[in-house]
């Protein structure tokens, strides 16, 4: 199977470029393309498994971090599609939060704290639909710490490519400010009435 890139609405954003936007969406048709080339160069390696084993486990290494930098980014600009919108309190993602951690803006804060970690890669929130629960990970790269299985419900990006040109090398702090000053949480509530109807 071939992937092909989507296109996303991505509005004029504050704090966050629209220089840096296209660039990162150009990053983003980088890991399609290179998921579909790696697939194709598998099949082609398996015509002989033997002699060519190692070049195969190599690349299926590699395999699910360009997959997975091609998903979570699918993620991640819906959720600026649209412009920005607090959280409704009385939806049922709010409720949700609420049930779970104390409050609704419980989850944004998890965001943040999570999204400061040293390193590349993603601050997740995960949903677990058999237990009802919320799960925060930061997801080394794209691949590495996943909660196998759980849908997501927001995707931060925090790789330095996300805001090195607007904020330089010190300045993710300011970019995860920008990243919830243009989070249409509408979308993000959306995406878990959708996770909730895929279970009922």
């Amino acid at each position: 199977m071939t992937y092909e890139t989507k296109t996303f609405a991505v509005p004029e954003l504050i704090d966050i470029s629209k220089t840096s936007v296209d660039q990162h969406i150009e990053l983003y048709q980088g890991y399609v393309k290179n998921f579909n080339a790696i697939s194709a160069a598998i099949e082609g390696l398996l015509e002989d498994p033997e002699k060519n084993a190692l070049a195969i486990s190599e690349l299926r290494r590699r395999h699910s971090f360009e997959f997975d930098g091609m998903k979570l980014h699918e993620l991640y600009f819906p959720q600026f599609e649209g412009g920005a919108s607090a959280m409704n309190t009385e939806s049922e993602l709010a409720k949700a939060i609420t049930t779970h951690w104390g409050s609704a803006d419980a989850a944004e804060k998890r965001l943040k704290q999570t999204a400061m970690m040293r390193g590349p890669g993603w601050s997740i929130l995960y949903f677990n639909p058999e237990t009802k629960a919320f799960h925060m990970s930061f997801v080394g790269e794209q691949h590495q710490g996943h909660f196998a299985t759980l849908p997501i419900v927001v995707a931060l990006d925090v790789w330095e490519h996300a805001f090195l040109l607007d904020h330089g090398a010190s300045g993710k702090a300011k970019y995860v400010e920008a990243f919830f000053k243009n989070l249409n949480w509408s979308a993000v509530e959306k995406r878990f009435s959708d996770i909730q109807q895929n279970i009922s």
